[in-house]
């Protein structure tokens, strides 16, 4: 690998939650608060970025063998989350 590969695997911060314990909202607000060292509180609602889409595809997931994954940017932060409770957060700003 070289430098600029090294340095992004180290800003990657990886998560796991589990999706029959917490909603995947939470999970990401609750993540994005922790690396700013913020309360959740003050940031802004991740509602108005990704409607409602991370409810309905972890609320009724897809099969197991669809993998299905989604990325966005809250907060400075591009997040990808997997079906099975992966989610990987990138300092973007």
């Amino acid at each position: 690998m070289n430098d600029t590969t090294d340095e992004r695997e180290r800003s990657i911060i990886r998560q796991q939650f589990d999706p029959a314990e917490t909603t995947p909202e939470t999970a990401v607000v609750e993540t994005v608060a922790d690396l700013k060292d913020t309360d959740p509180q003050t940031l802004s609602p991740l509602y108005s970025t990704v409607d409602d889409i991370l409810a309905n595809v972890f609320a009724d997931p897809p099969a197991p063998e669809a993998q299905v994954q989604i990325t966005v940017t809250y907060e400075g932060y591009r997040i990808t989350l997997s079906q099975d409770g992966a989610a990987e957060f990138v300092k973007v700003t």
